[in-house]
């Protein structure tokens, strides 16, 4: 689908007599690897110290065991309840996975014992993914590999690298599913870090009144965003809220606002934290999931949320713009 569909409100939709027609026409579609959607840590140790042998035993011999929550389970459980059973879904959640299918039967066993409406998958017995993520019309993809996230990534979706699920998670309103993002490389292309880069920080304000150029996540960003206004209630309060959490500041956090504006995709939360550390925002905001090319942010959030590493242009170690 194109962008500009999934960017239509919920006010265009209201002349077809469903709200959010549109956006179920086109619907956000979710894929997800099983070690992300599931804690398959100890079976992963097998496999990395045993081989593909010894891995594929355990897990045939723990066929009938429910295995327990994972860092992307929170996210994907609270978008799938935004669907109405009676409707056709805004939300679809699709597995894409590089084991064999002999292997699938765990995964929808303990889909089905959570009560997740999730139907459909790939397992593909150690073949790359990338083929199947244009092929599933995947929007954003989430797993625990590198490999299958740079699958994604060649496949033309948004993609992340998630951790281990935090131990200790704040209790958050049910209904509500709280997206967080870094901003550039991320959200925008990193053609700001670029200019200040070469330029210096007096070219890099000159541009604080042009949109900047979509990033990695985009295009996912709006479709989220439709999403979101399709649950706008009354007070202009969303169960889909979006936060942006950026090392940008003062006055460099202009052009994301900006951009945001012009884009038709206004952030329900930014805050622009300079050079402080993310993790004590992320708890306070409560979010289910959040997304940066820098690993010391992901890794440090990734204590108190889950956070998903978007492979990126950046120096690991170096502030991707200037903060004071």
């Amino acid at each position: 689908m194109e962008i500009a569909e999934a960017s239509l409100t919920a006010e265009d939709d209201k002349g077809n007599g469903d709200p959010g027609s549109t956006l179920r026409a086109s619907r956000l579609r979710i894929g997800i690897s099983t070690r992300a959607l599931f804690d398959l840590e100890e079976e992963h140790r097998v496999f990395e110290n045993y081989g593909v042998k010894s891995y594929a035993a355990m897990q045939l011999e723990r066929e009938d065991v429910i295995l327990r929550r994972g860092a992307g389970f929170e996210v994907v459980e609270r978008l799938l309840a935004l669907n109405d059973p009676e409707a056709a879904p805004y939300v679809e959640v699709i597995l894409l996975s590089q084991n064999s299918p002999d292997l699938s039967l765990r995964a929808f066993k303990s889909i089905d014992h959570y009560g997740l409406v999730v139907k459909t998958g790939s397992f593909t017995s150690g073949r790359s993914l990338a083929p199947f993520v244009p092929a599933w019309g995947i929007d954003l993809f989430l797993s625990n590999a590198d490999t299958d996230v740079k699958g994604a990534v060649d496949g033309g979706a948004a993609a992340a690298r998630l951790g281990l699920a935090p131990k200790d998670r704040a209790e958050t309103p049910q209904g509500e599913v709280r997206v967080a993002f870094d901003g550039d490389a991320v959200v925008f292309g990193p053609e700001s870090d670029a200019i200040y880069k070469e330029k210096g920080l007096e070219a890099f304000l000159a541009h604080a009144s042009n949109p900047m150029a979509r990033g990695p996540f985009g295009n996912f960003l709006h479709k989220l965003s439709a999403l979101r206004r399709v649950f706008l209630n009354e007070g202009n309060v969303s169960k889909v809220r979006i936060a942006l959490v950026t090392a940008r500041n003062a006055p460099a956090h202009e052009r994301v606002i900006r951009t945001l504006r012009a884009w038709g995709t206004p952030a329900d939360e930014a805050h622009f934290v300079g050079s402080r550390e993310k993790a004590p925002i992320l708890k306070a905001l409560g979010a289910h999931i959040f997304f940066d090319d820098q690993e010391k942010h992901v890794l440090g959030a990734a204590a108190v949320v889950p956070a998903g590493h978007v492979p990126g242009p950046h120096d690991p170690a170096a502030p991707v713009i200037p903060a004071g």
